[in-house]
């Protein structure tokens, strides 16, 4: 069942109860990478293999996301800065626990590359906030994963 979320702020991103940060690297360019992240939305699945589907809603003002095993969430929009920074809320969902989240991307010119630095800010009791802990390093895992995935298909370099 589908649940509303706390409606957060772009700040809560620096100040949430749980913060996952992420970083690495792409060859790829900032403004391609921001595209592919913002812009072609329904690719989304072609380079992340946790998400099933993905679509924007309201004109680009907001996305709805499907994952495996079932988990969805409705998105806002919330901070688009082309080539260095995607930020959005998640509004509605239905999973377990979460009661506020904010994922923010942040993309910075590194040599003829991308460095990529992914937040994702959460809040809810305590047990999800041990469950978000624990998660890390699976999470740190599919961003890993992801962030090849996309650069191969950013740059036409086929899989190993």
């Amino acid at each position: 069942m589908a649940r509303r979320l706390r409606s957060v702020e772009l700040d809560f991103a620096e100040s949430a109860p749980v913060r996952l940060v992420f970083a690495t690297r792409l060859s790829a360019a900032p403004g391609d990478v921001y595209r592919a992240l913002a812009e072609d939305v329904a690719d989304t699945p072609a380079w992340f293999s946790s998400v099933t589907a993905a679509r924007p809603l309201d004109g680009g003002a907001g996305r709805e996301v499907r994952l495996r095993g079932g988990v969805f969430f409705r998105e806002t929009i919330m901070a688009r800065d082309p080539g260095r920074r995607y930020a959005y809320r998640i509004d509605e969902t239905n999973s377990p626990g979460v009661t506020a989240m904010v994922e923010d991307w942040r993309l910075t010119p590194d040599g003829s590359g991308t460095a990529v630095r992914w937040t994702m800010a959460s809040a809810g009791p305590a047990l999800f906030r041990l469950s978000m802990r624990a998660a890390r390093p699976g999470v740190g895992r599919s961003f890993r994963g992801a962030m090849r995935n996309l650069d191969r298909h950013l740059t036409g370099a086929s899989k190993p």
